[in-house]
């Protein structure tokens, strides 16, 4: 067996592993889900021990896959979860997802508050309740008994790390979003702790996103088959690594990436900084940066589209195929019917947790397909609200590099190159952040391998419509007007709910 790389994403749905040789080329991959739950409106939450068990399930199906182990073993993770460990690692509770929006209340009086730009400014991180720092400032003013008992607070790339290594660190980039890290002076930042309630021991060791080690316990190690050698990388978050595995390495190009929700990030050797819209800076390397804005509204609204409009609770392939037919038979514009998406409340640019959904402009004309395409181009609309807002803060975008699980729809990535009027390149049809956390690796063995150029039999350029692009752009100005001429009454009905 050739030798490989192991890239593993620890995603919110599920855990990917993506085998990779040392030229790049993807051999193979496996992939394990497991669920979310919500005990109370606004909670999410999961259990740790499953997505550990994710984890070892794709590293074991990986080697028998290949009948030999690894060289190396490189993490990607979700970021902004919280668990709160005990001295050897164990959660004393079910982990707090990025998705749990119980800290809202928190999160709004403290980026009202006079501490507040110096904290976004510092960390990097938007201050919203996806934040550890509001989770944590939550825990110890509602659960203070659990808030006194934890003896770390940790991500679940930092649970799984520990279960590897029994010690307690935490890359750049996880710290990075946590709200609690200084990302110019790579430290934990005094000034977020104390708002937290907390000292910088209560939390994990922050090393480079390079950093390696192969002392992985003997036990584990033959249980898994791997080798004594292969080394593990403690890699970067999934959106860092997602634009270092969409080849987005430089100025011009954005990486833009729907999954469950969608972001749209560049790559930067400074912060882009912008209060209102709450653009992040996460690091990737020690001095170079990924910045830019994330939705809640991505491939979970065409979820929930299907369930709602076709009542397919367990949609199939052939259920989505069948969508994207039906949307084809649409025009752009979906015949002026408007959809907000904002089922789960909003993040960049709104950082509206209050907002909510609304189909606007129902004429009789208008049929099922009608308001699936129009679903479809809410998304693409609240995605390029993101766009048009990075561009501003920093400069121009001439090409996205998409990816996620939307890039197999034609309809979807047309829609998406006619609203935003740039080109758009496919450049991995792999799990990007799993690619990218290979490629994390590589550098750190000092492998060589083109992060600036994919290679040529991987990309695919989707090119604007210029007739639909007017047409999406005059609708792209009465969806962002018709959110500001209701947001007042969306808090009061928020409100009074």
């Amino acid at each position: 067996m050739q030798p490989y790389l192991l890239g593993i994403d620890i995603g919110t749905g599920s855990t990917k592993a993506v085998a990779v040789d040392f030229n790049g080329e993807t051999l193979g991959s496996s992939q394990h889900y497991y669920p979310v739950k919500s005990p109370q409106p606004g909670y999410s939450e999961q259990e740790p021990e499953l997505i550990l068990n994710a984890f070892i399930n794709c590293i074991t199906d990986i080697v028998k896959q290949f009948g030999a182990a690894p060289d190396a073993i490189s993490l990607s993770s979700a970021m902004h979860s919280v668990i709160c460990a005990d001295q050897n690692g164990r959660p004393l509770a079910d982990m707090i997802t990025w998705a749990d929006a119980r800290s809202e209340k928190i999160a709004q009086e403290l980026r009202d508050s006079e501490a507040g730009p110096g904290i976004y400014k510092t960390s990097g991180t938007p201050i919203h309740a996806m934040t550890p720092l509001c989770k944590l400032m939550w825990l110890r003013e509602h659960q203070p008994k659990l808030f006194e008992a934890t003896y770390k607070f940790i991500s679940i790339k930092e649970f799984i790390w520990y279960r590897l290594f029994n010690e307690f660190q935490i890359d750049y980039a996880i710290a990075s979003a946590t709200g609690l890290f200084d990302i110019l002076q790579l430290k934990w930042n005094d000034a977020a702790c104390n708002l937290a309630g907390i000292t910088p021991d209560k939390l994990s060791e922050p090393v480079n996103t390079i950093y390696k080690r192969n002392d992985l316990n003997y036990t584990l190690s033959a249980s898994l088959k791997l080798n004594p050698s292969t080394s593990f990388i403690i890699g970067a978050s999934d959106g860092c690594c997602a634009n270092l595995g969409s080849f987005v390495t430089g100025p011009a190009a954005a990486s833009l990436t729907i999954g469950t929700s969608g972001a749209v990030r560049i790559t930067s050797p400074k912060p882009v900084y912008n209060y209102e819209a709450m653009i992040f800076n996460y690091l990737l390397y020690e001095h170079t940066l990924v910045c830019g804005g994330a939705i809640n509204n991505g491939g979970n609204i065409l979820n929930w589209l299907i369930k709602n409009f076709l009542n397919k609770t367990s949609p199939t392939p052939a259920d989505y195929e069948s969508v994207f037919n039906d949307i084809a038979t649409v025009p752009p514009g979906s015949k002026g019917l408007l959809f907000l998406p904002y089922l789960y409340g909003e993040r960049a640019p709104l950082w509206d947790t209050k907002s909510c959904g609304v189909f606007f402009n129902i004429k009789p004309a208008h049929t099922q397909a009608c308001f699936l395409r129009a679903g479809l181009e809410g998304i693409c609309f609240a995605l390029n609200n993101v766009l048009q807002t990075v561009e501003e803060s920093s400069a121009p975008i001439k090409q996205l590099n998409i990816s996620g699980g939307f890039i197999t729809a034609t309809v979807w990535t047309q829609m998406l190159a006619d609203v935003t009027g740039k080109t758009l390149a496919i450049v991995q049809q792999e799990d990007a952040s799993a690619i990218g956390a290979v490629f994390l690796a590589m550098d750190a063995l000092g492998l060589a391998i083109d992060t600036k150029k994919p290679s040529a039999n991987t990309e695919l350029n989707i090119f604007p419509d210029q007739l639909n692009h007017q047409t999406y752009t005059d609708a792209f100005l009465v969806f962002k007007k018709l959110y500001n001429d209701l947001k007042d009454t969306m808090h009061w009905v928020y409100d009074k709910s």
